[in-house]
């Protein structure tokens, strides 16, 4: 049995890996495993969110709302995008009619949740209409002690402005790397550049960046993924995210299969080579069975920092690799941050 500790949330923001709009720069020789190993410590960290119900015979989460996703659009979005149609924000607790974001967050706080990611559907340009409820996340930290990390879509200079001076703790946003996916799939009247610009605004706004990409989001086919990495690396990232496209039933793309196990292991390891020093973390979506066990078992050999729901024998497979599990109960974005007795899990590991 061990408890683990949490981070130090005063540990800064990383530094720029280099100057916004600059080519990446080479690569570290070695393979993925080697290149972790140079530049961060034999630790790996499991997340378990209360973003749905989960466990595994190796680990129960103690708290499942310590961590809790919030939508400001209830389950309404204006692209309706065809990886997903709406289908993520109905698992989002949707803020009512005659509350505000902070009532709302503390009444989530009375309930045991001790940090929100704040999000909802689109509008026509692609951002979250996050801007009328910035105003309520100083009090939601300062008064209630919860940590926000808020999803933020594309980018505008208000908006990155607004989240600087609200200090939310950190910015997801998905990064795509070919203008035919930003128009097919997320229908969106924009293009690459639109996403290398949102990343410039929040990069001068000193925010933490969190970036995800999404592997196979072209109708199952890699298509910009490697063109977005490239890109992130130019910004001084926090975190990066790896989510695989996982078919949603009732969605344009239910019945398209998702990208190989093979493919996305390979993307692993190149984005392992590419942010030698960047934290990377496989997250919540991705294929179930035994696709998810290929998936977790090749983030673990080859360098990534962190699983999000682990497929069960993933904590005993990971110390057998000699890497020591960390377990949160929280999102894998907040890499950084969380309060001294928070996250703790304890767990029993190959019995």
């Amino acid at each position: 049995m061990s408890r683990v500790p949490v981070p130090s949330a005063a540990a800064p923001a990383p530094a720029p890996v280099a100057p916004p709009g600059a080519p990446a720069g080479p690569r570290p020789a070695g393979s993925p495993a080697a290149v972790r190993r140079a530049n961060f410590p034999d630790v790996i960290d499991f997340y378990a969110p209360g973003l749905k119900r989960w466990q595994t015979p190796e680990w129960t989460p103690d708290n499942p709302r310590r961590f809790l996703p919030v939508s400001v659009t209830g389950s309404a979005c204006a692209l309706s995008c065809d990886h997903c149609q709406t289908k993520v924000l109905d698992g989002m607790i949707s803020a009512r009619a005659e509350e505000d974001l902070f009532a709302l967050a503390r009444r989530l706080r009375d309930q045991g949740s001790e940090g929100l990611l704040v999000s909802g559907g689109s509008t026509r340009t692609g951002e979250v209409p996050l801007l009328p409820h910035l105003r309520h996340i100083p009090r939601i930290k300062s008064e209630l002690g919860m940590k926000v990390i808020v999803h933020s879509g594309v980018v505008s200079p208000r908006l990155a402005a607004g989240l600087a001076e609200a200090g939310v703790d950190g910015v997801m946003l998905d990064i795509i790397g070919a203008d035919e996916t930003i128009r097919d799939v997320y229908h969106l009247n924009l293009t690459v550049a639109d996403m290398e610009r949102s990343l410039a605004l929040l990069s001068a706004q000193g925010l933490r960046i969190i970036p995800h990409i999404v592997l196979g989001l072209h109708y199952g086919k890699f298509l910009g993924e490697h063109a977005a990495l490239d890109m992130l690396t130019r910004y001084p990232v926090s975190t990066l995210i790896l989510v695989v496209l996982t078919p949603l039933t009732g969605t344009p793309m239910a019945h398209i299969p998702p990208p190989s196990t093979d493919e996305v292991a390979a993307f692993f390891a190149e984005a392992r080579l590419a942010a030698p020093a960047i934290p990377i973390n496989l997250g919540c979506a991705r294929p179930l069975g035994a696709a998810k066990v290929e998936l977790d078992q090749a983030a673990i050999d080859l360098g990534l920092n962190g699983i999000a729901y682990p497929a069960d024998g993933m904590i005993a497979y990971a110390s057998s690799r000699g890497l020591e599990p960390r377990l949160f109960e929280y999102c894998c974005s907040l890499t950084w941050t969380g309060d001294r007795d928070a996250g703790y899990a304890t767990v029993t590991v190959g019995e």
